[in-house]
Order: C-alpha cells, then structure tokens, then sequence
C-alpha cells in the first residue's frame, strides 16, 4: 500500500514538473519568435525603402535617356527634312531651266515653220507656173501631130509593147534552145553517172511504231489502274499510247521520231523487266533518253564517216545525229543528207570543182531541219545561223541559204548541192506524200493554170510532174506560148512546195474542119 502511494506521489510530480517545464518553453519559444517577428519587419522596411530609392534612381535615368533619344531624333529629322528641302529647291531649278530650254525651242520651231510655209507657198506658185507651160506644150503638140495625149501615148505604147513581147520571145526561145543543146547531154552524162555511182534504197517513215506484247495481259498492266500507268507514260513522253483489239501489239502514235523512239525503247524496258508503275516508267524513260542521246551522237559520227566529212563542230554532229528521227514528205532526212553529200562530192569531181567542201555543204544543207519544230522560222534560216554559229565557211553558208532558191546560187557550189538535192528528192520512191495533199498539189496545179488569160484547158499529169497547158490559137500567139510557160513556172514556184520538179507544157494548134457533102 505504501509503495501504491509512493508510487502515485511520484508520477504526481513528473507530472507537475513536465508542466512546468512545457509553459518555461512555451514562454521562451514565444519570446524568441516575437524577436524574430521583429527583426523580420525591421528588414522588410529597409529593403521596401532600398527598394523605392532604387526606382527612383531607375526612374531619374530613364527619363534623361528619354529626353536624350527624343533630342537625337529631333536632330535627325530636322537634318533629313533639310536634305529633302534641299533636293526639292535642286529640282525645281532643274525644271525651271527646262521649261526656259523648251520655250527657246518652240520660239524656234514656230520661227521654222514660219519660214516653210512661206517656201511651201513659193513652191506652190512656181508648180502652178509650170503645170500651166507643161499645158500649153501639150496643146502645141496636138496641134502640130493631130493627136491627144492619149491617142499618142496609147499608139506608141502598144508599137512597143508588141515588138519587145516579139523581140523577147525569139530571145528567150534562141538562148533556151541554144542552152539545151550544150547543156542537155553533158547535165545527162554527169547526173546518171552520179545516180549510178550512188545507188540507194529508200523506205518511207510512218508515225507510228508498233511494240509487240508477251500476250494480251500485258495491257492492262500497262493502261494500270484507273489508268495511271498509260497517263504517267503518255505525259513523260508526249506520245500517245493505242491499245485496241490488235492482239499481242500496242501502238505509239506521234510525229516527233525522237520522243516515239523514246517512248518505244522505255515501253520495251518496261515489258522485259515487269514492273510496271508510275516511278519505275519515269525511271526507264529518262534511261531510254539517255540512251537515244547517245544513238543520236554516234549516228552524226557515222555520217560524216561515210561521207569523208572530218572537222566539224561537235554540237554539228549532234544535229546531224538528230536527222536521223527527222522525215521529210517520209524520207529520211539523215539519209537524204548522206545521199545528197555523195551526189554533190560526185558532180564536183565531174566538173572540176572542190568535191571536199560540196559534200561538206551537201551533208549540211538540210540541218536546219534537225531543230525547225523548236525554233521559229524556216530550216534555210535556221541552218544558215546554225553553220554561221559554228564558224563554217561562207560558201557552205551560201549553199544553205541558196539550196532552195531562197536566194539566187552565185556559186557553183551552191548550184552543184541544188542539183543534188533535187536529185535525192525526186528519184523514185524517195519520198511521199498523203492522199489529201497529192489531190490538192494538184487542184492548186490546175487553178494556177487556168487563172491566166487565153488558157482553155489544163491537166495535171503524171503524179503532178507535168502540167499540159491548151490555150486558144485566136487569143494567143505563138510568141506569147513562151512567156505563159514562163510565168506560170514563175506562179508555181511562188506558190506550190513540191518535191523535184514540174514540167510545164503550153501547147498551141489550129484546126480547120469542114465536111464534104
């Protein structure tokens, strides 16, 4: 029971003594706070009061930069306006001084004006003067002859125009004549034996060339779906893509040689390899341009091999090898260039003349024809800048231009290549010509024919190289027959394009018919 009581005594005064101690803390926890507190607002006022010092310090500066930037402007302004004023004062006297120079000038032109007028009006005088003596000169001669003006005019110029019409056509039909008898059997000699010496076969070009398909299914793998494969094909090439019932065949229709080559090379890259879609045809496109590129490079070297033709400009080989895709009237061009160099090398070396530089002028004288459809205007005009471009010699240059009869041949050379050309073109089967355009050479033959006066009749002849003329024995003469002939050779090569030559044939006759009863 003691130790109970002991006990309870005991934790009594824990109890009482951790009272104690916990209001001592309590009381010096508080007083230790309230000192903080105080220390804390005694900061705060001192950084608030560093705080407004420092802006209005900040405040002082900024409003001094302030003043200084406005001040600098204002100078700055105030020194461009000055500038502008001055420039402004500048042109005004400029304008001034040209206003001044332009009154000058109009005082003198009125005074100029002035002084033609009154010249004008002498003139005008002096022409009535002299209309009114040339009168009178005219009366006196009527009188003295017993004629008018008109009568005499009209005599004399009918005498004149007879006898020189008359004079003419026995000039012109003696030279013709005289011409033909030495010039005929020599020109024969030489043209067949270069014909001879230069024999080649020719094949008409087409536009369209046909590429032969592994079996029918390949055509939809080329047209692709909703037809993205024929679009894609169609717009790298510029070439049009036929696919119809021809069985195992597409077709690529189009009249540049060159891109339908380009296209038909690609489209048999794409067949053999299989793979058919947008990317890969851009692909083997630009490989078979490449790859035509380099046909077209050695087929130029090839020509000037076969012709003998060495030194020319390397961009004038690739022309050539261009010529190759090129047709015309569906000859080929390249080949017609390699025939026409050897006929003119060929001729040169029948007359004496430098067969080197006519088979060089020869072989270039259709290179126009390798860019006429990039480049505006003729292939004479383009190939003559062409040959000037790439420094070739005038008498090459002349060729070119003359090679068509754009301008008169005043060199042999010139002439020798016209030969050969005509040559080249007109022999059998060289060239062709569609249906519409045979039927209306012809018609257009025809209308140039009957459109001169005194023509009766006229007919197109063999295939348009012939024209037979009738006219009317009571209109015509035989005199003026020559000078018709002539002058419809002269409309014709005026008007038509043709290829070789036309014979124009104007015959005359009278008939006396009378039946015995």
């Amino acid at each position: 029971m003691a130790y109970i009581i002991l006990s309870a005594v005991a934790l009594a005064l824990i109890i009482i003594a951790s009272l104690v101690f916990f209001k001592v803390g309590v009381s010096y926890r508080k007083k230790t706070a309230e000192a903080a507190i105080g220390g804390a607002e005694q900061e705060a006022k001192r950084i608030v009061e560093d705080a407004k010092k420092t802006a209005e310090s900040k405040k002082r500066e900024s409003l001094v930069e302030a003043k200084e930037e406005i001040q600098k402007n204002r100078l700055e302004y105030e020194k461009e306006v000055k500038e502008r004023r001055n420039d402004l004062n500048r042109q005004e006297r400029r304008l001034q001084q040209k206003e001044e120079n332009l009154d000058k000038k109009t005082e003198a032109l009125e005074a100029k004006d002035e002084k033609l007028n009154k010249k004008l009006k002498e003139l005008d005088s002096q022409k009535e003067e002299v209309k009114k003596l040339k009168e009178k000169e005219i009366e006196l001669l009527e009188k003295i002859s017993g004629l008018t003006a008109e009568e005499a005019k009209d005599y004399l110029l009918k005498n004149i125009e007879s006898e020189v019409r008359h004079e003419a056509a026995i000039m012109i039909k003696d030279i013709e004549g005289q011409a033909k008898e030495e010039a005929d059997t020599r020109a024969k000699n030489i043209l067949g034996l270069a014909i001879q010496k230069c024999a080649a076969d020719h094949v008409a070009e087409t536009t369209v060339s046909v590429v032969p398909l592994p079996s029918d299914e390949m055509k939809g793998r080329i047209i692709g779906r909703e037809g993205r494969n024929i679009r894609a094909l169609e717009t790298l090439t510029g070439i049009d893509l036929i696919i119809d019932d021809t069985p195992e065949a597409v077709i690529l229709s189009g009249f540049d040689p060159v891109r339908r080559e380009i296209a038909r090379i690609a489209l048999e890259k794409l067949i053999v390899d299989g793979r058919i879609h947008p990317a890969r045809i851009e692909e083997m496109v630009e490989r078979a341009r490449k790859e035509v590129e380099a046909i077209i490079k050695q087929e130029g070297e090839r020509a000037t091999f076969e012709t003998g033709v060495h030194g020319l400009h390397p961009e004038i080989i690739k022309l050539l090898g261009k010529l190759r895709y090129r047709t015309s009237y569906g000859q080929n061009v390249l080949k017609h260039s390699i025939e026409v160099s050897n006929l003119s090398g060929l001729i040169a070396g029948e007359l004496g003349a430098d067969v080197t530089l006519a088979k060089r002028a020869g072989l270039l004288h259709d290179l126009g024809k390798a860019v006429d459809h990039e480049i505006e205007g003729s292939h004479v005009t383009i190939g003559v800048d062409l040959a000037k471009k790439y420094h070739e010699s005038k008498d090459v240059v002349h060729a070119i231009h003359a090679h068509h009869g754009d301008i008169e041949a005043t060199t042999l050379i010139a002439s020798i290549v016209q030969a050969a050309d005509a040559v080249s073109a007109a022999r059998p089967g060289a060239r062709r010509e569609n249906l519409e355009n045979y039927i209306k050479r012809l018609e257009k033959l025809e209308e140039i024919a009957n459109s001169f006066s005194g023509v009766e009749k006229s007919f197109a002849i063999q295939a348009g190289r012939e024209v037979r003329i009738m006219v009317k024995p009571e209109d015509v003469n035989d005199d003026s027959t020559i000078l018709i002939a002539r002058d419809i050779v002269k409309r014709i090569e005026s008007e038509l394009e043709y290829p070789g030559q036309i014979k124009v044939n104007v015959i005359r006759e009278t008939r006396a018919v009378e039946y015995a009863k």
